[in-house]
């Protein structure tokens, strides 16, 4: 789908082609990328809806749903349009991680590692899926895991400041307290507004 530089001008573009083509797909979904980027989310989820309805293969569509659903709090609907949009496209490693993400929010823990994982399978590089992966790990109190996945996520995205956070956290936990301080201090120095009790918590362990 090719960028409006006038979101405005598009949506009445798209509008006009499917009062001509109302069973245009395509049309559909990039009308609903367009009002879902500017927060027209209700109308959005109704194109969506239309472009579902007018072709088997908009898997996409669903993801954007989910989006959409994130956005409303409802993450039952995130989870089932993602499920619904892995269903369509077993290969789509978006769809398993933003599916990851509900069931971690959910505390469905289990869950959220098996779809995480599968999604770090399908593509390597979401470097959020591996930081959502690293935080599944917290939750369930593997703290072994959880540091072994923040170090392969850093290894793949070595200026990721939200995973060098994490990984200080997990070695927190481990009571491993110069590399909590290591990355902590690396998060913050990539910009990162780390919670002011976690800095509280660390500073009996640095060096005078």
């Amino acid at each position: 789908m090719k960028v409006p530089q006038d979101s405005e001008a598009f949506i009445a573009e798209q509008r006009e082609i499917l009062k001509a083509n109302p069973e245009c797909a395509n049309t559909s979904y990039n009308l609903g990328v367009s009002l879902m980027e500017g927060g027209h989310l209700d109308e959005a989820i109704k194109v969506f809806n239309d472009a579902i309805g007018n072709s088997v293969r908009m898997f996409e569509a669903y993801v954007n749903l989910g989006y959409i659903y994130f956005k409303k709090g409802d993450l039952e609907r995130v989870a089932e349009s993602n499920l619904k949009a892995i269903g369509l496209e077993p290969r789509y490693a978006r769809g398993y991680a933003n599916l990851g993400f509900a069931y971690l929010q959910m505390a469905r823990t289990d869950e959220a590692i098996e779809a995480l994982k599968k999604a770090i399978e399908l593509n390597p590089k979401i470097a959020q899926a591996w930081n959502n992966l690293v935080n599944a790990y917290l939750q369930k109190e593997d703290i072994e895991k959880a540091i072994e996945t923040g170090k392969e996520l850093l290894a793949l995205a070595p200026d990721f400041a939200l995973g060098h956070n994490n990984l200080a956290f997990a070695y927190y936990a481990a009571e491993d307290y110069s590399k909590a301080i290591e990355h902590l201090d690396r998060a913050i120095a990539l910009g990162f507004e780390a919670h002011p009790e976690f800095i509280k918590r660390l500073i009996p362990y640095r060096k005078a």
